[in-house]
């Protein structure tokens, strides 16, 4: 399981993001709460954001270092503002490869990708069903090889196909249609993704089998005014709520939140 982290609101930089909280992203790369399975998050880590002016297609930095062994990302957290950020840190399904493409966040066009769970036993199960799924075109995208990217290429070939679905329901029809394959290869899919695209973030707490893994929001700490963090842990003391689980969080750029059951 990883931990994930998105900030969207006021612009802000990185560090108090990503560095300052008591049980800040970096804390919950060696000291995680409640995770379901696993110790550390110490396989990689991801930082998405967007320009404060909106006009370029989002930045990536990522690195199969665990987060607390970046020499680099202080510096650079303390220099780049943003006012939508999605980050993680990553603890590896068994099997999958510790390198630069399975590295979260994942990106296509101006969306930003995340996901925390698993579909278990994936190269077993689901990879050849869902690759079947996947439009040409986001076929030849697809670079990795874990279970996270192909949630995300089921996406966005299920927008692709469906131009007039907005981003929470193509998401929801996915989701449904991973349960099913799940259910029909006695397997289970858990599946906390968190999307951006700049203006907005979508985000589900869902899984086939009870509990699903932990997600909460926050919205207008006196740390952060005018914003919503949306973490698989509290970064900090203060009002967060948990995501019911099997539901769908919309972050609207007003920073208005609608919760949805699936």
């Amino acid at each position: 399981m990883c931990r994930l982290l998105a900030y969207l609101g006021s612009p802000v930089s990185l560090e108090p993001l990503l560095y300052e909280p008591e049980h800040s992203l970096v804390v919950q790369s060696y000291q995680p709460r409640e995770m379901l399975s696993g110790v550390v998050n110490a396989d990689g880590f991801g930082v998405g954001w967007y320009h404060v002016q909106k006009d370029t297609k989002p930045f990536i930095y990522k690195n199969t270092f665990p987060i607390w062994n970046d020499i680099n990302l202080p510096s650079l957290s303390r220099y780049v503002e943003s006012g939508c950020v999605l980050s993680y840190v990553r603890s590896a399904t068994p099997g999958q490869a510790l390198d630069f493409s399975n590295c979260q966040p994942f990106q296509y066009q101006r969306l930003l990708f995340t996901h925390n769970g698993r579909i278990d036993k994936f190269r077993q199960t689901l990879y050849l069903p869902i690759r079947k799924l996947i439009s040409d075109e986001i076929y030849r995208w697809v670079s990795g090889s874990t279970d996270s990217e192909h949630i995300f290429a089921l996406l966005l070939s299920q927008l692709q196909a469906n131009p007039g679905k907005t981003l929470e329901q193509a998401l929801q029809v996915i989701l449904l249609k991973l349960t099913d394959m799940a259910q029909s290869y006695q397997t289970y899919v858990s599946a906390n993704v968190v999307i951006g695209d700049g203006d907005r973030l979508i985000a589900s707490r869902f899984s086939s089998t009870s509990p699903a893994p932990s997600l909460y929001w926050t919205a207008n700490d006196p740390t952060f005014p005018n914003a919503v963090i949306i973490a698989s842990e509290p970064l900090f003391a203060g009002n967060w709520t948990p995501c019911p689980e099997n539901s769908i969080i919309s972050v609207g750029a007003d920073c208005d939140i609608r919760i949805e059951q699936i």
